[in-house]
This record gives structure tokens, C-alpha cells and sequence, in this order.
């Protein structure tokens, strides 16, 4: 155990020095545009997830679709382009007039898992681990002196068990835990360490079958709130004062169906709502969001699948941060809000599947982007996001009991 702990510390840290604003996240916090076979829909996976990760992120329920024993292993490589335009001094951080392109690189960010069907005391239970990539964000200005330091990480890493039970013919339920361990460094070096915290957070699903060919799904996810101690230093030479940050409450409620096209076409649209008022930090930089996920998968033979999806994810920034105070506070409210600049409304999505490219061995392809977007932070600030990612991942299936129910 302690070798794991090391080993997953150790994981942690290379890809915190790595961690660029995540491919595609709502706010700060991922949902499941990044795993296997979701990432090439648009994310969309509350209803009828095709790959199991995607239901113990979001809704564990869905776990009892699968069967037998399965092993996934993907990750997503992104590169988003981030660039700041400051055009006024902000005296009490520092800040000259600058422009330019955070230095932070790309990221390579995992997800990785196991599901096994077991049964416990006569009752069938579907059961899931995951190592999720939950969040990430971070901009790095180092490079300009004009900045003030300016230079902000994020990662959040979640491992998840979860369960789904088949309670009727028709209805599933499922829950799970995450316990998260996240870094944070920033958002002005000079002024921060990088500390790191441990939280949980809980989530329910259901999933009804309305239909042979529609089922409906359903999951909640509690907040989770992180408190970073000593992370802040305003003063050399004086204790650092504690960052509370966490993730936000979600709910979730999707649609899929297979009626077309001889059940070879799977269309799906989920709603999403989190609820940034719930999560400390964010709450004081980001208003409530709405989300729409909208995915397509054609099945053109037994073993290819053509995906494609569609996002639109509300701007969360809350425009009336930094406009109660004197100039000066108002001015480094905006800067600071700024470098947490997840401002892209419109995701797209492209993805193939392949099973059995080697007996009982599946392999998922999917890439996505956000297109350039701006957003002005105040009368003196800019900022211009743009990302792209590519990902891919690879399962193998232990049984032959195993399939995706097809209804």
C-alpha cells in the first residue's frame, strides 16, 4: 500500500508540473469528454454510457448495462492556447501592461479503471473502480516580469468505487465515493506554496428503461470542498493563510434511444447543472451553469462506430466580480478571476470505436476542441482561450459473458 500511495503521489505531481487549463472543462471541473468512447459524443453518458468509466463519473447506475470483466486504460493528450492581454498597472500586485501566451505546456491526462459483475448473497452486483482525471486548470506567466508572478495550478485526481444494483426489469440504481487529492499552487508564486488536500464527495444514480429502445438517467454528485493550509503567504516572514477550494454540487438527467436505423444509431442529450455557489473559491468567481451535451454513434458493422457530439456550456464567469471596491482592488479582483478564464461555450467532438481489434481487446479514438473565444475582465483585462485535444483508450473484456446491452 504504501508503494501505491508513493506511486500515485508521485503520478500526481509530474502531471500538477504539467497542467495546462484542462482540454474542455466546465468551470474547473471536468465531466466526461475525456474518457474512451463519451469523449467522441459530446460527453454525453448519463443514460446509456458506452464505455464504463463514463458511468462511475457520472452516473453509477449505468453500471449494470455491463457484464463480466473489463479493464480500461485511456488517456487524453490537450493543448489549449491561452492568452492574456493586460493593458493598466495593478500597483498592489505588481502588474505592468503586458500581452501575451501562457508558457504552461500541454497535459497527458488519464483515466483509467476496472468493472467486474459479481454476485452477493444471491443478489447481482455490478461494481466499478476508476482513476479519474476530475480537474485541471492552470496558466503560467512567469516568463513576463510585467505579471506579478502570475502563475496558477490545479489538478484534482479522484479514485472512484462504485456500484449499481438492477432492482426491477426496468429501474437501476447506483452509488458511489470519490475521495479526491488535489494541488494547488498560486495564483501568484511569490505569494503561495503548493499544498495539496484530501476531500470526498458522494454520487446517486438511477436509470429506467422507458422502452425497449429509450432509457432515461439521473445522477446527483455532492460538492467537494478542499482546504489548502498555509497555501497563501501575503506577508514574508509571516504564516500563510488557508485557500478553501473545491468542486462543485451537480446534477445531471439524460436521454438516449436506438429506435432509428435498426438500433444501429444511438442518439443522446444530457442537461447538467452545477452549481458553483456550492463550491468555496469558485463561488465568488463563477455563476451557476448550464450545460447541454448532445451525442451521435452509427454502428456501420459489428466491430466500427462513428461518434459525434456537440456541447453548449454556459460562460460561467460572474461579471460582477472586482466592481464594488476602489479601483485598485477592483482591478486585481478582475486579474486574478482572469487567470481561471474558462470561458468556451461551444465544444466539438469526433470518434471511432473498434471492438475486437484483437480477441476480446476494444480500442476508442476520440479528439475534440473549443473553439477561440475572448472575454473581457473589466475595462483593462482580455483574455483569448482556445483548446484542442486528442485521446484514446484501450479494453479488454475477460469474459465472454460480457456485451452493451443493445435496447
Amino acid at each position: 500500500m504504501r508503494i501505491v500511495n508513493r506511486f500515485l503521489l508521485v503520478l500526481c505531481l509530474g502531471m500538477l508540473m504539467r497542467c495546462p487549463a484542462l482540454a474542455q472543462p466546465y468551470g474547473v471541473s471536468g465531466g466526461n469528454n475525456l474518457m474512451p468512447a463519451s469523449g467522441g459524443m459530446g460527453g454525453t453518458s448519463v443514460a446509456r454510457p458506452q464505455d464504463f468509466l463514463s458511468a462511475i463519473n457520472f452516473n453509477p447506475s449505468a453500471l449494470t448495462q455491463y457484464e463480466g470483466t473489463q479493464f480500461t486504460l485511456a488517456g487524453t493528450w490537450a493543448e489549449p492556447t491561452f492568452n492574456l492581454d493586460q493593458n493598466a498597472a495593478i500597483p498592489s500586485l505588481g502588474v505592468t501592461p503586458f500581452n501575451a501566451k501562457s508558457s504552461a505546456p500541454g497535459i497527458l491526462a488519464p483515466n483509467i479503471g476496472v468493472f467486474q459483475q459479481m454476485e452477493v448473497n444471491g443478489h447481482d452486483m455490478h461494481v466499478g473502480l476508476a482513476l479519474i482525471s476530475a480537474s485541471g486548470l492552470g496558466t503560467n506567466f512567469l516568463h513576463m516580469p510585467q505579471s506579478g508572478s502570475a502563475s496558477s495550478y490545479l489538478l484534482v485526481l479522484e479514485v472512484a468505487p462504485s456500484v449499481g444494483f438492477q432492482l426491477t426489469d426496468d429501474l437501476a440504481v447506483g452509488a458511489g465515493v470519490f475521495l479526491g487529492t488535489a494541488f494547488l499552487e498560486g495564483p501568484y508564486v511569490a505569494r503561495s506554496a503548493m499544498t495539496n488536500d484530501y476531500a470526498l464527495r458522494a454520487n446517486v444514480g438511477l436509470d429506467y428503461d422507458m422502452s425497449d429502445e429509450t432509457n432515461l438517467g439521473f445522477f446527483w454528485k455532492t460538492r467537494q470542498n478542499f482546504t489548502f493550509h498555509n497555501q497563501e503567504v501575503l506577508v514574508p516572514g509571516t504564516a500563510g493563510n488557508d485557500i478553501h477550494l473545491g468542486l462543485p454540487e451537480q446534477f445531471g438527467i439524460g436521454i438516449a434511444n436506438t429506435s432509428l436505423v435498426d438500433g444501429r444509431l444511438l442518439l443522446a442529450a444530457d442537461v447538467l447543472y452545477f452549481m458553483w455557489d456550492t463550491a468555496d473559491f469558485w463561488k465568488n468567481q463563477y455563476r451557476n451553469q448550464w450545460i447541454l451535451q448532445l451525442g451521435m454513434q452509427y454502428e456501420l458493422n459489428d466491430h466500427i462506430k462513428i461518434r459525434a457530439g456537440y456541447d453548449f456550456a454556459e460562460n460561467p464567469i460572474d461579471d460582477n466580480v472586482g466592481t464594488t471596491g476602489t479601483p485598485d482592488q477592483n482591478a486585481a479582483a478582475k486579474y486574478t478571476q482572469a487567470q481561471f478564464g474558462v470561458i468556451n461555450e461551444n465544444r466539438f467532438t469526433f470518434g471511432v470505436g473498434a471492438a475486437d481489434v484483437l480477441p476480446g481487446l476494444d480500442f476508442d479514438f476520440f479528439a475534440g476542441g473549443m473553439p477561440r473565444v475572448s472575454h473581457n475582465f473589466g475595462p483593462d483585462t482580455l483574455v483569448n482561450l482556445e483548446s484542442y485535444w486528442i485521446g484514446a483508450g484501450l479494453t479488454w473484456r475477460f469474459s465472454d459473458m460480457y456485451y452493451i446491452e443493445r435496447r
